[in-house]
């Protein structure tokens, strides 16, 4: 099973720039194994189960959750069963097509 998540998690009490708190999640992405890929307007990762993909999420959430009162986050889900490595093969399909994408 394949869930890939596009999510965004960041605090909205500490002012106009949250770079700061962003790295946290993305520091957390950068030292474990979950394959990730960083957009301007949040974070894609991929798991193969929807427990792993709700780990994921709660510890970006005890990232922030120390100090910082209000954290606001979305997600959306795309969750298909007997497919694997969907990140990079979704992107592979396109790119068979029109070539390469994201020079």
């Amino acid at each position: 099973m394949s869930v890939l998540i596009e999510f965004a998690m960041f605090p909205t009490d500490k002012g106009e720039s949250v770079s700061g708190y962003v790295s946290r999640i993305l520091k957390m992405f950068k030292e474990g194994e979950v394959p990730y890929q960083l957009t301007p307007m949040g974070t894609i990762f991929e798991t193969e189960t929807m427990s792993e993909a709700l780990k994921v999420i709660e510890e970006a959430y005890e990232r922030l959750a120390p100090d910082c009162n209000r954290i606001y986050a979305t997600a959306k889900f795309d969750i298909r069963k007997n497919r694997s490595r969907r990140m990079t093969e979704k992107i592979e399909s396109i790119e068979k097509r029109i070539g390469k994408v994201n020079t």
